[in-house]
Order: C-alpha cells, then sequence, then structure tokens
C-alpha cells in the first residue's frame, strides 16, 4: 500500500496552505474580514497538520505535527512570485488581495483533491481511522475553499474594473 504517500503529500499540502492563510491575513491586516478569517482557517490546517502527524505513525511516516519552516519559506518566495507576475508592478491592495485569493483558491483546491484521494484509498484499504480522518476534515477544506470563492467574486469586480 502507498498510503504513506498520500498521507505525506496532505501533510505538505495543507502545511502550505495555512503558511498561504496566515501570509494572506498579515498583508492584509487592513480587511478586517480577510485578516480573521484567515486567521481562522489557518487554524484548521494546523490542526489537520497535527492529525496527519499522528496517522501517519502509523504508516511508518515521521511528519511534523507543526507547521515546517523550510516550506514555509518556500511558499513566501513563491507567493511573491506568482503575485508579480500577475500584478507587473503595480501594487493596488484590490489586486494584491485578488492574487492573494486566486492562489488561496488554487491551493486550497489541490488540499481538497489530496483529502479526496485519502479518502478513496482509505476506504478502498478498510482503514476505518484514516476514512473518518478524511471525513472529519475535508469539510472544513471545502469550506475553504468556498470562502476564497466568494471573496474572489466579491472583490474582482471592484479590483478589475476601477
Amino acid at each position: 500500500m502507498k498510503l504513506d504517500l498520500v498521507i505525506r503529500e496532505l501533510h505538505r499540502s495543507e502545511s502550505e496552505l495555512a503558511h498561504l492563510l496566515l501570509r494572506m491575513s498579515e498583508r492584509h491586516k487592513s480587511d478586517h474580514e480577510t485578516y480573521h478569517v484567515a486567521r481562522d482557517l489557518a487554524g484548521w490546517c494546523h490542526d489537520h497538520v497535527r492529525e496527519l502527524a499522528e496517522a501517519g505513525k502509523e504508516h511508518g511516516l515521521d511528519l511534523d505535527p507543526s507547521h515546517d519552516v523550510s516550506v514555509a519559506a518556500r511558499l513566501r518566495e513563491k507567493a511573491r512570485e506568482k503575485a508579480s507576475e500577475w500584478l507587473g508592478r503595480r501594487s493596488e491592495p484590490g489586486l494584491l488581495l485578488l492574487a492573494d485569493l486566486r492562489h488561496l483558491y488554487l491551493a486550497a483546491s489541490e488540499v481538497s483533491l489530496d483529502w479526496e484521494l485519502l479518502a478513496q484509498a482509505a476506504q478502498a484499504a478498510k482503514q476505518r481511522e484514516l476514512l473518518a480522518l478524511a471525513q472529519r476534515c475535508h469539510p472544513q477544506t471545502l469550506r475553504q475553499l468556498r470562502w476564497a470563492n466568494a471573496r474572489l467574486k466579491d472583490s474582482a469586480p471592484q479590483a478589475l474594473l476601477s
């Protein structure tokens, strides 16, 4: 079985999503909804990372139950590069928020897909605990995805037409 590969990748993608959310909250402190909701959603990711680290032990993995600093550094750099590419040299807050939300939506989609993979593999392997973990955590990821999508829809017209 290769469940360890799925658990490791999900642990990585949840860690990256947490870092994205925290970075986004820091960049948009003046937007209180973005700041507070992003921090709350990052807390869910941290919970998922801890639970995945625990589940990974049963599959021979030694995963960090907290966030990985090297992943955070790489993610920050990647986010800056993507935002710069998308925005050019502009620094308008609306466009920056839009770029951050777009990046967040894509990262949350990746995490959602990883939860689906884990759920399907766990069900096929009759790993009830892993399936329960996926059923418990995936709805929160879907909520993160819906929030990013709603904020994109709300922010796009003003940011792109002003």
